[in-house]
């Protein structure tokens, strides 16, 4: 496969996808895009390193979106279904963002939390049910202590 001049299309993703990548205003895949996504869309564990702005929260949040949209499960309250670490609440807020963009014409719930805010608010959308989670370490922990985060469905 030659990643330089490969479409969006030509990495298997689905049309919700491809219609959000367009709507973002990308045309082809970043080399980390090209790399990462066929491997993780087979189910692959990957680690990536590459530059800041060259695509790597796209690089793993498409794929996400797409073996959700083949998985049968449903999401329940308390139980995500997928979790992203984030070291800091900006970069978690970041990668919310992503999942927001790209996953417009999906139907799944995510959320985003961190500590330092009040957590009733993260709570209660956790209660209503979120698919994606995603999180600092630090939140994401006190909340499984008061066991309103379960982990078994991810």
């Amino acid at each position: 496969m030659n990643e330089n001049n490969l479409t969006f299309k030509e990495l298997a993703l689905i049309d919700p996808l491809l219609r959000a990548v367009e709507k973002e205003g990308y045309t082809t895949p970043t080399p980390i895009q090209a790399k990462s996504i066929p491997s993780l869309l087979e189910g692959k564990d990957l680690v990536g390193i590459a530059q800041t702005g060259t695509g790597k929260t796209a690089a793993f949040v498409l794929p996400l979106l797409q073996r959700m949209t083949t998985s049968k499960r449903s999401s329940n309250p308390g139980f995500p279904r997928a979790l992203v670490l984030a070291p800091t609440r900006e970069l978690a807020a970041q990668i919310g963002e992503s999942f927001a963009s790209y996953g417009r014409f999906l139907r799944f719930r995510h959320t985003v939390i961190f500590g330092g805010v009040k957590q009733n608010p993260q709570v209660r959308q956790i209660k209503a049910g979120v698919d994606i989670l995603v999180a600092t370490p630090g939140r994401l922990l006190d909340l499984m202590n008061q066991g309103f985060i379960k982990l078994r469905d991810i």
